[in-house]
């Protein structure tokens, strides 16, 4: 082979290796992540779902489904390392606020869809002599992890009925390590802000008789801390043995992305939203009972432009960013 053939080779072989190279920041481009929730909460379902009709519905989309909780979402996705989370609306609009714990206030928040109402649950044994909040002082109970929207709310809800920490001894932990502790004897409450029924909850009852605390009498209290908490009635017989019907602090959870995303890929997303929400009610039941003006419902969170544009066309008119 000649020196010339050999120069013209090795200079092809570099013009392809560069097209190569040039051609992968291209195609991950569309590489996004998505933060989801803890172990044993319905958010990782539910992700899984989204990822998958998603990458349907958005041409060349490639999502990467992250575990998270509601307060950590905020931030990934306002700190770049996500685009995609799962969020409840009381955190979001902490963040967005720039209220504690968050470090400052969140800039690059959208809304995309509320998904159903979160309840905020107190679960005990029914042997544990507990029925009310203020009962638990020196009892060991669980919650999730620091950071996450249910840990606040035990926080919050411990401090408007006179307790704190230093009042009961604490475990955070997910929601399965929390179930092992309560069926072994080991905590006799476990707190969790999640859908009904909670999975989580149906496993402990399972193996243990549990009560659910009523929290009627914390609800003004919490509602100082946070406008946006209702009180919402988790129905008699949706756990077993719940012969009556109890209340709880409610809120919402929602899908909020990057502001920074195309519109024109969010709108293709909210619309996938609505057209296979009869697959992702198989997780959450309730997103099946939502209707368009349910899913574009003011939570106090603007709304990203591509969505704010199909609710328009559905005639349901929004506040974009």
């Amino acid at each position: 082979m000649t020196t010339f053939n050999k120069t013209r080779i090795a200079t092809c072989g570099l013009a392809l290796g560069l097209a190569f190279g040039l051609a992968v920041p291209a195609a991950s481009a569309a590489d996004i992540k998505m933060m989801t929730g803890p172990q044993g909460g319905s958010w990782i379902p539910l992700g899984g779902q989204l990822k998958d009709m998603w990458e349907k519905a958005v041409p060349g989309l490639k999502i990467q489904v992250l575990p998270g909780a509601g307060i950590a979402n905020v931030r990934g996705v306002d700190e770049g390392k996500a685009e995609i989370g799962f969020g409840n609306s009381i955190s979001t609009v902490d963040g967005l606020a720039g209220n504690k714990p968050f470090p400052k206030k969140a800039t690059d928040i959208c809304n995309v869809a509320t998904l159903y109402p979160q309840y905020y649950q107190f679960v005990v044994t029914a042997d544990s002599g507990v029925n009310k909040i203020a009962d638990l002082k020196g009892k060991s109970i669980t919650t999730q992890q620091r950071g996450n929207t249910g840990e606040l709310i035990t926080r919050q809800i411990l401090g408007v009925n006179g307790l704190n920490y230093n009042d009961v001894k604490v475990s955070f932990v997910g929601y399965s390590d929390s179930v092992n502790q309560m069926k072994d004897g080991h905590a006799v409450g476990f707190a969790l802000g999640t859908q009904v029924p909670a999975g989580a909850i149906m496993d402990l009852a399972s193996a243990r008789d549990i009560k659910m605390l009523d929290q009627s009498s914390s609800y003004a209290g919490m509602k100082k801390i946070n406008p946006g908490y209702t009180l919402a009635t988790i129905k008699k017989g949706s756990y077993p043995k719940q012969d009556a019907d109890v209340k709880v602090i409610g809120y919402a959870t929602h899908i909020f992305v990057s502001c920074k995303l195309p519109a024109d890929e969010v709108y293709k997303m909210t619309k996938a939203i609505m057209d296979n929400k009869s697959n992702l009610a198989s997780i959450a039941k309730a997103i099946g009972q939502q209707d368009v003006a349910d899913f574009a419902a003011d939570i106090g969170v603007p709304f990203h432009p591509g969505a704010a544009k199909y609710y328009k066309e559905k005639g349901v008119t929004v506040a974009s960013h």
